[in-house]
């Protein structure tokens, strides 16, 4: 019979789980920065870190792209079936005696100009998701730009005159290269006018822009009166 043989006990010096996890868990606080119109950095305006945490939902990015491409399907694909094909209203040859194969229309499917089977018809391919998902998907759009450092603030409602080149200027200094989407808390009409003719801009009210508007821009802008507000526009 075996002797049991008593070990003393070891101590352990490995962190506690609860402790490394209370650590990670903690979000992080991420901030904007904010230029004027000749592009110098102004202020850095912290978001609200229980929102912008970095983190994208995927999922959420994929029902509401998923959703925004179906409403815009026009629907209007159309075939006609052989009660709707012109013609074929007499009997191509007699039932019986003739060896050939029983014909009662020349717009059988199986004939050629006859109808098609189980074509497409017109039909609305829109539908609708919850406002909580609508929110949670944008929230995840505007966190993947946070994510690859392609979001800034600018310190300006509108501009003197409505020229292009005036805009164009703005895009000059802020060194904004590819389409860039602008989300203002008000449009103004100088604004508006002067960046119509420049092909990757896009205008947006801070109450109108979704989550395909952000994932299809490469820079997102927003006005400092919108980021004030943009907490409201993306809780739940």
């Amino acid at each position: 019979m075996r002797q049991k043989i008593d070990r003393p006990k070891t101590k352990d010096h490995r962190p506690k789980t609860a402790s490394r996890k209370a650590a990670t868990d903690e979000p992080k606080e991420f901030s904007i920065p904010i230029y004027n119109m000749n592009g110098k950095e102004v202020e850095s305006f912290p978001l609200n870190k229980k929102l912008f945490t970095g983190k994208v939902n995927k999922g959420l990015l994929y029902q509401a792209v998923l959703m925004y491409n179906a409403n815009q399907r026009r629907g209007t694909a159309s075939t006609k079936t052989r009660g709707e094909v012109s013609g074929g209203g007499k009997k191509p040859w007699r039932q019986k005696g003739t060896g050939r194969a029983r014909a009662g229309s020349t717009r059988s499917p199986l004939w050629r100009h006859g109808g098609t089977v189980f074509g497409p018809h017109p039909r609305d391919y829109s539908y609708g998701v919850p406002k909580k998902i609508k929110k949670r998907a944008l929230l995840a759009s505007i966190n993947s730009k946070i994510r690859e450092n392609k979001i800034i603030g600018i310190d300006f409602a509108d501009i003197a005159e409505p020229k292009t080149k005036k805009f164009q200027a703005v895009l000059d200094a802020l060194k904004l290269k590819g389409k860039s989407l602008f989300v203002l808390d008000k449009i103004g009409e100088n604004v508006r006018r002067a960046s119509g003719n420049i092909r990757e801009v896009s205008l947006k009210n801070l109450n109108d822009f979704n989550t395909m508007d952000v994932l299809a821009c490469e820079n997102l802008v927003l006005s400092k009166a919108a980021l004030e507000k943009l907490d409201g526009r993306v809780a739940d």
